[in-house]
């Protein structure tokens, strides 16, 4: 038996305090289409779903499948 339980939402910064990671990088994430997002108005909101799959998906596999450039090439 499905409930409807009302989606809950996090705001860039709360996800952000949640990762401890700057808020830029949430937005990075967000629009390198890596994190799921919603917008509302001129702020976006991450569903706490899509939150607790992209952290499950970054603790299994190390990382959040961003490439690092700056270590890409990197020699010594």
């Amino acid at each position: 038996m499905a409930t409807n339980a009302p989606t809950r939402f996090l705001t860039v910064a709360e996800f952000a305090t949640l990762c401890r990671v700057s808020r830029m990088t949430v937005y990075r994430w967000i629009h390198a289409g890596e994190l799921p997002a919603v917008r509302f108005g001129n702020s976006f909101r991450v569903p706490q779903s899509a939150a607790d799959a992209f952290i499950e998906q970054a603790a299994t596999y190390g990382g959040t499948g961003e490439d690092d450039v700056r270590s890409a090439g990197a020699v010594g």
